[in-house]
């Protein structure tokens, strides 16, 4: 460009009040309850009694959004927006109000004083609306309510949308975290040809509740050089004059379009996919920009104390009162909207239309572009099983191959993450399909082996954070994703994880909504093969974290071999506004069930295995129950000893894929009925239960069941180091031997009968543990046991 890009006088005018216009509305929502076009005076009961949101961000939030509004309608460009500040939802309602969508979706909020009322007194309101932007805001695929993933959030909405621009504005607060701080690297994987473009706005308002922000304390040059050391090339628009920031935010965020749109005209021309300093803007901005400059003697505007409601104690302060009637009459209401309350045709006519508006843009309710998955028969996959619990393999290495034609057969709208544990999980079939995402430099020794590629559709970075961020927002804009990541470290997500169940939960109760792929989780390197890396790479504890979410979003299954894993993969593959937790090891395990048997075990998601079981006809002595894989391995082995030692035993084998089958069908819709269970369980026996995880979750999920009293769950119980697995299970108590030991227990006739063989079994326990510590490795009969029957 020759020359900046600027507003003339009459766009100046018309851009600021529309601006006001926004800040109007912001402060209304906070604020006000009746009286929302100040048509009479001020008075207490106008005021809502509980004040609630925050102001802080709110100006600088409505600003960014003006200014892409007007690059939209100059360069037709398709555009979404993401707020990253959490408390932020004023300033983004209000443009998303003004534009029509929210009365569109919401009439009884219509564009009228009415509907501005009603619009006011729902925000922060008992059985209204949230201060973050959540499901119920048209046009957001981020709440922000949880500080750290805005970036990561937009990028995963802008890979494989080639025409979008994701406009997200990041609080300098929230650049305080760690996954935000590592997010800023998502610019190594945006390919120019066939992605979209992210244009971040770092918003400096320099304060965060009561403290200072770190990014708005260093230098000018001091942040331009972090920006430019991460690979971004920063463009600033700082001040406090709102006509002279309107120039430099008019200017700044249309030569940014323009060097994205130069970008990727240049790399689609010559089809050289390259790794460019993309744009970015930093806007500096006082918080509370617009708002009382002091209450009370305090600094407000530009300081912290703006932060959430400027003016408190509203309808008992005349003082206070007179002050916020003050501030909102400054934005002249009267100049804005007209008698009926309508926004003044003029300025109406500054905000997009139809779907081009980013309240009404269908990236942002990704349901209604979804299309499903070209799926290839998960059958044709499967591991033959000609005998039950004789045959050996790596449990995820089919599925590997399963992705890899999935994502073959749909090269633009799916995509597999992992933190660089893709090919340890035995999934790296998919790398015939597709490469590693790579833009960043390359070196000559990563043609062998490397993996890496511009195309690459296989997302790894040592960050769960920013893996499963870019997941959330491809799946929010209407795609589909799978990730693997090692158990022990699965936590690092626990909190997105959260987010993104909430926020599920929610959508499904706003029907406008459409729905949205699952998120798939594969949980593998579980903590029964970790007996090498020791204790820190041993913890099942994220199931625990999910069942305390919303049984109408979350999904636990624990396939027990291969066949099942396809199984339960294809469904989860093919679902739609859930979380389907998958756990499976990726080691090689003894296999169970042929595909047929498979198909039907996971479709009923419990059952007994009667090809272990010897009670058919007769009432069982004992229940032998168990989930996982390694679990299952030791519950059977546990069965064929007791059945060696006393052959009069009945034992029923009853193995669990769908956790939640052990919920009361009230509490979960995979919930087995009362009857169901007690028919499974016995009213009455003893239930010996080996679980993957912590023993307390089973005993959590069937504490209403009839038999719960009679229920012993093993489990694992925080023990464990430098272990062979079998030794590992000796320690937690899940082995085949303390399995035995225990029926033996809990049946009074073999109490005092079975005492020799509790005593060899105790032998067998110490010879197996003596062997391990001896030799690194478990005894050989004992590791290659297979099922005899």
């Amino acid at each position: 460009m020759n020359a900046p890009l600027t507003l003339n006088p009459e766009e100046l005018l018309q851009i600021d009040a529309y601006w006001r216009a926004c800040n109007y509305l912001a402060a209304g929502m906070i604020y006000l309850r009746d009286n929302p076009l100040l048509k009479e005076p001020l008075k207490p009961e106008h005021v809502k009694s509980r004040l609630l949101g925050h102001w802080g961000s709110s100006p600088g939030l409505a600003f960014a959004y003006i200014h892409l509004n007007r690059l939209i309608n100059k360069y037709d460009q398709d555009a979404i927006f993401l707020a990253g500040p959490g408390h932020g939802a004023p300033g983004v309602l209000g443009p998303v109000y003004l534009e029509g969508t929210y009365s569109e979706i919401y009439p009884n909020k219509g564009e009228d004083e009415e509907g501005m009322r009603q619009f006011f007194k729902e925000f922060s309101f008992p059985g209204g609306i949230g201060s973050h932007c959540t499901p119920e805001t048209p046009g957001s695929i981020h709440e922000g309510g949880e500080l750290g993933y805005s970036i990561s959030h937009a990028f995963g909405a802008a890979y494989d949308n080639p025409d979008l621009l994701v406009t997200v504005v990041v609080g300098d607060g929230e650049s305080e975290t760690a996954p935000l701080a590592t997010s800023w690297h998502s610019n190594k994987f945006l390919n120019p040809i066939r992605d979209g473009a992210v244009l971040p706005i770092l918003h400096l308002n320099g304060y965060k509740i009561n403290n200072p922000t770190i990014l708005a304390r260093i230098s000018h040059e001091e942040l331009e050089n972090l920006f430019k050391g991460y690979g971004w090339t920063p463009h600033f628009v700082e001040g406090s004059d709102p006509e002279t920031m309107h120039q430099a935010m008019a200017a700044v965020t249309e030569q940014c379009l323009l060097e994205i749109r130069s970008i990727q005209a240049e790399a689609r021309a010559s089809g050289k996919p390259t790794r460019p300093r993309w744009p970015m803007i930093v806007l500096r901005s006082p918080k509370g920009w617009t708002g009382p400059k002091a209450v009370d003697g305090h600094k407000v505007e530009g300081f912290w104390r703006a932060h959430q409601v400027p003016i408190g104690n509203v309808r008992n302060d005349p003082a206070h009162l007179a002050q916020l009637e003050a501030w909102l009459r400054s934005y002249k209401p009267e100049e804005l909207f007209d008698q009926s309350g309508k926004l003044r045709p003029e300025l109406k006519a500054l905000a997009p239309k139809g779907m081009r508006r980013m309240s009404a843009n269908l990236h942002a309710n990704g349901g209604l572009l979804r299309k499903a998955l070209r799926m290839p028969d998960y059958r044709d996959y499967a591991i033959a099983v000609t005998k039950p619990g004789t045959t050996v393999a790596e449990n995820t290495r089919p599925l590997g191959k399963l992705l890899r034609d999935i994502m073959r057969d749909n090269m633009s709208n799916f995509r597999v993450f992992g933190p660089d544990e893709n090919s340890s999980n035995k999934l790296d079939n998919i790398y015939e399909a597709s490469k590693k995402t790579w833009l960043a430099d390359y070196l000559p020794e990563d043609a062998d082996g490397g993996e890496l590629s511009p195309d690459g559709r296989v997302m790894e970075m040592l960050s769960e954070h920013t893996l499963e961020g870019w997941l959330e927002g491809y799946l929010l804009t209407g795609r589909h994703g799978f990730f693997s990541t090692y158990e022990a470290f699965v936590h690092v997500i626990d909190s997105m994880f959260n987010q993104h169940a909430k926020w599920l939960a929610m959508s499904k109760a706003v029907p406008w909504r459409a729905p949205v792929s699952s998120l798939n989780l594969l949980i593998t390197s579980t903590v029964w093969r970790q007996d090498h890396n020791g204790f820190t790479h041993q913890d099942p504890g994220f199931l625990d974290v999910v069942v305390n979410k919303s049984p109408n979003v979350t999904r636990i299954y624990l396939p027990p071999d291969v066949n099942t894993l396809l199984s339960v993969s294809q469904h989860c593959l093919e679902s739609t506004d859930y979380i389907n937790v998958i756990v499976c090891d990726k080691q090689k395990h003894l296999q169970f069930l042929d595909m047929d048997a498979a198909i039907k075990h996971c479709s009923k998601g419990i059952g007994i295995w009667d090809w272990a079981s010897n009670d058919d006809g007769e009432e069982p002595d004992v229940v032998m129950a168990s989930a996982g894989d390694v679990p299952t391995k030791e519950a059977l082995a546990a069965v064929v000893l007791l059945r060696e030692n006393f052959p009069a035993l009945k034992i029923r084998f009853v193995n669990v894929v769908d956790l939640y089958k052990l919920t009361p069908s009230s509490e979960h819709p995979h919930g087995l009925s009362d009857k169901d269970f007690d028919s499974l369980f016995t009213v009455d026996k003893p239930v010996i239960f080996n679980f993957h995880g912590y023993p307390w979750l089973i005993h959590r999920l069937a504490y209403r069941r009839t038999n719960h009293k009679n229920m012993h769950v093993r489990g694992y119980k925080e023990k464990g180091s430098i272990n062979t697995p079998l030794e590992l299970a000796i320690q937690n108590e899940i082995d085949r031997f303390s399995l035995a030991i225990d029926v033996i227990d809990r049946i009074p006739e073999l109490r005092v009968s079975g005492a020799h063989v509790k005593e060899r079994l105790r032998d067998k326990q110490l010879e197996c543990r003596n062997y391990a510590y001896e030799n690194g490795v478990d005894l050989p009969e004992a590791d290659g046991w297979t099922w005899p029957y």
